[in-house]
């Protein structure tokens, strides 16, 4: 074995997927400390997005004060500018995210997309000209509408009066016209893609206040009312921009955000972990490689559908690379990664342990499950080694 490519995706809230890459090359270098590692940080469009593509490609991070998901408050925005110079990735938790809110002052009738639209508009003044936003973990329900404020767009009530408070997902029903006329034209001109691994529609059962609408703070009473409003603004929308989102599939994602930037930017909604594969240049890494290592925080049924894991075993079977994932912990129902592609699981924590000791030793532990799943591998090669041996003195007689 002369070449592995290490490509997980961050473990959240611990660990970022670079740091998981260097900790799992340490178990590696354990087995075979001459092999060539190639460390791949990789991301879905959630969390850890903008951290996985500034270590992959290169570039700098941008702070920003922008409006909070209250807009009461400012927050210090983070997001990323890539080293060609012409492309942004932001994250749109960083501005109106539901970790920005403590959990009892969650409201998603007054949660807005204000701040996100404020970095998109950062982005382009600092010359970007290619975004890509990650829309995973709002706190919103406002479908966009914060956002379109931010870059120019005016709503205006049924007088024909200009609404001057945040746009938030509680006032939706109040918009009766949309005013593009003082939208930033730069915004147009911009490509926008849309990370996201979500496939709602905008209202209905399956739209974002039935479905994330309860994870914001939203009781029975208000997720009707959000639907009604949602469904009430993407009403106007077609009227007024030509636009239909109410059951435009992804339009849900992130309370709505898909729907408005969609609506009021032409962007386009992109599987997460495709648009990471391609920006970091995957294919590439994967040529020659004889063993490729990914793993997320924790590996369930759900990593088979757009999580990280899936989408690197994906680019594997392409370049007939072998893949195994590394978890921080492995559900009973894992084993329904291996018909994606995944070869072989492990997990980081291999003993019973409190959820402190799993995270403050996540770099150790990591280390060596790398360790122990190469030993196998190794193992098995070694296995293979004497079966064929066997054959051959065989066929000598």
């Amino acid at each position: 074995m002369k070449k592995i490519v290490i490509a997980p995706d961050s473990f959240k809230e611990n660990l970022t997927s670079l740091q998981v890459a260097k900790a799992i090359e340490t178990g590696v270098r354990r087995v075979l400390p001459d092999v060539e590692c190639i460390k791949v940080p990789m991301a879905d469009g959630g969390e850890g997005t903008v951290q996985s593509l500034v270590d992959a490609v290169g570039g700098k991070f941008v702070r920003k004060q922008v409006r909070g998901p209250l807009g009461n408050k400012p927050v210090k925005a983070r997001y990323g500018l890539l080293a060609e110079g012409d492309s942004a990735v932001i994250e749109m938790a960083e501005a109106s995210g539901l970790p920005l809110v403590t959990s009892n002052k969650r409201d998603p009738l007054r949660a807005t997309t204000y701040g996100t639209g404020e970095l998109i508009l950062d982005a382009i003044d600092r010359g970007a000209r290619h975004i890509i936003i990650g829309i995973g973990g709002s706190a919103t329900v406002d479908g966009g509408a914060g956002m379109a404020q931010a870059l120019g767009v005016r709503f205006r009530d049924k007088n024909g009066r200009v609404i001057r408070e945040y746009a938030a997902g509680g006032m939706l029903n109040r918009i009766a016209s949309i005013d593009p006329d003082n939208l930033d034209p730069r915004v147009r001109k911009a490509k926008i893609i849309i990370a996201s691994d979500v496939d709602n529609p905008l209202v209905g059962k399956r739209g974002a206040a039935a479905v994330f609408g309860p994870q914001k703070g939203a009781t029975p009473a208000m997720v009707k009312t959000l639907d009604a409003n949602l469904k009430h603004f993407g009403e106007v929308i077609k009227r007024d921009l030509g636009v239909r989102v109410n059951n435009m599939t992804g339009a849900g994602a992130a309370g709505g955000l898909g729907a408005g930037l969609v609506a009021f930017t032409n962007a386009k909604l992109q599987s997460g972990i495709d648009i990471i594969v391609k920006a970091v240049g995957l294919a590439d890494y994967l040529q020659g490689a004889d063993l490729v290592i990914t793993g997320e925080g924790q590996v369930d049924f759900q990593t088979a559908f757009g999580k990280t894991p899936a989408g690197v075993a994906k680019a594997a079977k392409k370049a007939r690379v072998p893949v195994i994932a590394i978890g921080g912990g492995l559900a009973d129902d894992a084993r329904g990664v291996f018909e994606h592609g995944i070869h072989g699981l492990d997990a980081a924590v291999a003993r019973p342990m409190t959820l402190d000791n799993a995270f403050d030793n996540a770099a150790k532990y990591l280390a060596n499950a790398g360790e122990r799943a190469l030993r196998m591998i190794m193992l098995g090669q070694d296995m293979q080694k004497k079966r064929v041996r066997k054959k051959a003195k065989k066929k000598v007689r």
